[in-house]
């Protein structure tokens, strides 16, 4: 089982150390100090109610009521202490697993949008469903992490706390106990171990595969409707449902076979302690109750020795949820190490200059454009044309930072002064206001602005059509693509950048609609990069740069491109 060895543990305390060694330490260890804390009261009271329970067997088998009653008082008083000690335990766990939690998702999240890596991750198809890692798989990971400490902690303290007892009633079993714990771990983890692991860790991918299925025809549902793609589709999720399911057969099986072996092996407890104790019974050198006593005491003991066989299923889907996770947080590190091979190289400054550029795909396997050396003159305009899949909108990844691979220079303002308007419109979760500002949702903008800026992109009805610009609605579902497209101008138009890098954003615009948008791009003065297949474009540009399918390029001017 070789994700719950030693290079499990690794994977763990990679995950773990930050949180219990970082700036919200002294939190969690004071939380878990008193979680511990709570446990060692509560087991110490479960010692006083076993005993209590066999005292009541042998005061009623020795009809001493005086006995009975006394120990009746005993077990109320020690249980009105025992249950809110249980509960305020359980309470300190959860919240002590909520706030993990809460820190983990925070540095993943952060780790996440941290210099795009949530952009590299397309690339990287063997790290699947990074959103499912950060929702369940952190969830999983500080739940059961805690739930496994505190199991291993509440053991130790059962095995010192009722062996003691144990051993007081009968040495050969304790010395049985062992051995027989010992021999269950051994047999379940060889047998079991490898396999149960290898077939969850399969069943978290294939879940999250088939759960992504789902979302994306809702996020295309339009698309698939005009195709009449329903039978497609449809087969496509029984297809990963279907893998769901082939993989949950196989898991069944092998928790078939784990079930019948723990279920006889976890008999045993109940019926030894009384062959064992019987004998001095009938001798009368032992009272009756020492049965009940020393059956709870021995199943406590038992099943905390036996902890990894009782929770080995669960230990398994751990196991496969920490791989998960290591895996996606060794890519979040590792993912700004130097490449050796060569790389395009960028640097700031308060111009547009590309010198000497050859781009290729990120995986290098095709050169799209050779030694492109040109200069975007401030506050005009550079169209870039060419056949489909000749470089177009790769050079605008390149400027943007998003691809470096190939080699020359880029030299470029500071991407705060940048802004990109790419081929398919975002609209963000949240009001018609935080559709206008993004990316800077912070700017303090009145109404009456945001509504004249709307009527400069022809989107004049917008905010009454949807009660105001506190609105919210599912953005991408109820404007249509020219709508959106003019709604992202009027983001350019609020932000007033510098510069802006425009990726066919006007492609379902009508020409007049598109003359509009340009006229009010050049009166105010930003510096614009259009990428498009239109002639109609060419009138708004001072420059047009021509990529050709063999990797070369030509820079026109806008008469030698034909209406």
């Amino acid at each position: 089982m070789d994700r719950l060895n030693l290079s499990g543990f690794r994977q763990f305390w990679t995950i773990a150390k930050p949180y219990w060694q970082g700036n919200e330490k002294w939190q969690a260890r004071g939380l878990l100090l008193s979680v511990v804390l709570f446990l060692l009261a509560y087991t110490g009271l479960s010692v006083i109610l076993n005993n209590k329970r066999g005292v009541l067997i042998s005061a009623l088998s020795a009809r001493d009521e005086s006995r009975f009653w006394q120990t009746v008082f005993v077990f109320i008083a020690v249980l009105v202490i025992y249950a809110p000690l249980l509960a305020g335990y359980r309470y300190l766990r959860d919240r002590l697993s909520l706030q993990w939690r809460r820190w983990l998702t925070t540095r993943f999240v952060d780790s996440y949008f941290n210099d795009r890596a949530y952009y590299e991750l397309t690339a990287k198809p063997e790290i699947d469903n990074p959103d499912q890692r950060i929702a369940e798989d952190v969830r999983s990971f500080t739940q059961e992490s805690l739930a496994f400490l505190l199991v291993l902690v509440e053991s130790v303290l059962s095995v010192i706390a009722f062996s003691g007892v144990l051993w007081g009633i009968s040495k050969p079993l304790v010395i049985f106990l062992v051995l027989y714990a010992l021999a269950g771990t051994l047999v379940t983890t060889v047998v079991f171990g490898k396999p149960l692991v290898r077939l969850n860790f399969e069943q978290l991918k294939k879940e999250a595969d088939f759960r992504f299925s789902l979302v994306r025809i809702r996020e295309n549902a339009e698309a698939i409707a005009f195709y009449r793609g329903e039978e497609q589709e449809s087969n496509q999720v029984k297809a990963r449902f279907l893998e769901v399911f082939e993989n949950v057969k196989r898991l069944l099986i092998w928790e078939l076979n784990l079930n019948v072996l723990t279920n006889a092996y976890e008999f045993i407890p109940f019926i030894l302690p009384a062959l064992v104790v019987a004998p001095a019974i009938f001798a009368g050198e032992m009272e009756v109750g020492k049965v009940t006593e020393a059956q709870g005491a021995f199943v406590r003991v038992f099943f905390s020795l036996n902890v990894v066989v009782a929770r080995f299923q669960a230990l398994t889907t751990f196991g496969a949820g920490i791989n998960r996770l290591s895996s996606f947080a060794e890519f979040l590190e590792q993912k700004d190490a130097v490449d050796e091979q060569a790389i395009i190289q960028t640097t700031e400054d308060d111009r547009i200059t590309i010198e000497h550029l050859t781009l290729q795909t990120p995986n290098r396997q095709r050169t799209l454009v050779e030694n492109l050396s040109i200069e975007l003159p401030k506050q005009q305009g550079l169209l870039v044309m060419g056949a489909s899949g000749c470089g177009k909108s790769s050079l605008l990844r390149a400027i943007a930072g998003l691809w470096n691979a190939g080699t020359g220079t880029i030299v470029r303002p500071n991407l705060n002064q940048v802004l990109f308007l790419p081929q398919r419109p975002y609209m963000v979760l949240g009001t018609l206001r935080d559709q206008l500002l993004y990316p800077n949702s912070d700017l303090e903008i009145e109404d009456a602005q945001l509504q004249q800026i709307l009527e400069q992109v022809n989107l004049a009805d917008l905010a009454d059509r949807f009660g105001g610009f506190g609105a919210k609605q599912e953005w991408s579902d109820v404007l249509s693509l020219g709508e959106q497209q003019r709604l992202t101008f009027a983001r350019l138009l609020l932000n007033k950048p510098d510069y802006a890098i425009l990726d066919e954003a006007t492609s379902a615009l009508d020409q007049a609609n598109e003359e509009r948008l340009y006229e009010h791009l050049e009166r105010v003065g930003t510096t614009f990069l259009s990428v498009g297949h239109r002639s109609t474009l060419a009138k708004y540009h001072q420059a047009i740069l021509e990529f050709s399918q063999d990797k070369t390029w030509k820079l026109k001017h806008p008469q030698e491109v034909s209406n």
